[in-house]
């Protein structure tokens, strides 16, 4: 059976564009079809200065969403990253395999790097080497295929350059595993600033959605989108991101196709309503699961634990089995 492999990093409150681009299709499709892993990587939220109560917050915050969205403990397994020390034991032997130069030319790292420098503060040395505990996370469990959006995908390609050198150097020992993406709304924009990203750590204000937000507080943000110069309700992502991005939520939450979702407009404001209604329906039930959940933690308390206990026993093999590959000495049985 097929197994894949996702994850969520707890640095700030769960988007829309989280929603829509990721979780949404691991709950309808990805925990059906295959042996499914999503995990919350809260070791990634240590990459830069961050406030430790607010990390174990917001992990708690992200499993209660994710089985709020519908990922159910009987079909795939839910854990925390951290949880599971296969990931960092072999997060080490990668990096062991990586190179500096590889390191330095991936993207997000020379985006988030500069911003940290243009705030006054130092650049974290796991800011470098977190895509290095990324492919751990995806090898130690013989991943065959990565859910992601359009911004990981360097990283899953570090991750099969990786998992080839090691097999080469070392001797067949992971898979190889391959990314996916969802065909609508792999990358849902920012409200105020389409050709952005509506990212959950970089922005607060009124361009972001949060799965938690209050109904009035999407049709707030949706209906104050910034669209594009003109009038007419046209599909293009290249010279109308601002209308563009509203068809594409449009569509993901209908299940349309956004082009043909343009012809049935005469205004931006019809175009905007239409798309808060949608987005406030496709909220609504989770959010009321999400309120159930948080009444009984004692229940995701428990989907963690055990989610961590199954996520060890299929890690522990392929990772030992690096261990012994690359040369270390076994422990003493006794």
């Amino acid at each position: 059976m097929t197994r894949i492999f996702s994850g969520v990093k707890p640095t700030g409150h769960l988007t829309l564009g989280n929603y829509l681009g990721a979780v949404r299709r691991w709950a309808e499709v990805d925990q059906h079809r295959a042996e499914a892993l999503f995990c919350i990587v809260d070791l990634h939220a240590l990459t830069v200065d961050h406030d430790p109560g607010r990390v174990r917050r917001l992990s708690r915050q992200a499993a209660t969403l994710l089985l709020a969205s519908g990922l159910d403990p009987e079909l795939c397994t839910v854990f925390v990253q951290s949880h599971v020390d296969e990931h960092a034991r072999l997060s080490y032997l990668l990096e062991c395999v990586a190179t500096d130069g590889e390191m330095r030319r991936m993207i997000q790292y020379k985006e988030k790097a500069a911003l940290e420098r243009q705030r006054g503060g130092s650049v974290r040395l796991s800011l470098l080497t977190y895509p290095v505990l990324m492919a751990a996370d995806i090898l130690a469990y013989g991943s065959d295929e990565v859910p992601v959006g359009d911004d990981q995908t360097q990283h899953v390609e570090l991750t099969r350059d990786l998992a080839v050198r090691f097999n080469q150097r070392y001797g067949h020992t992971f898979v190889v595993p391959r990314a996916t993406r969802p065909e609508v709304a792999a990358r849902v924009m920012n409200l105020q600033e389409p050709t952005s990203k509506m990212g959950k750590s970089d922005d607060v204000g009124p361009g972001v959605v949060y799965l938690l937000d209050e109904p009035e507080a999407v049709r707030k943000k949706i209906m104050r989108a910034v669209t594009d110069s003109g009038q007419d309700v046209a599909y293009d992502p290249e010279t109308r991101p601002g209308v563009s991005n509203l068809l594409e939520i449009l569509a993901a939450c209908e299940g349309g196709d956004p082009e043909v979702l343009s012809g049935g407009y005469a205004s931006y404001g019809a175009l905007k309503k239409d798309t808060a209604d949608a987005v406030v329906e496709l909220l609504r039930p989770v959010q009321a699961r999400h309120k159930e959940l948080c009444a009984d933690p004692v229940h995701v308390e428990g989907v963690l634990r055990e989610g961590a206990r199954r996520a060890r026993e299929m890690a522990r093999p392929t990772v030992d089995s690096a261990y012994d590959a690359i040369g270390l000495l076994p422990p003493s049985a006794g």
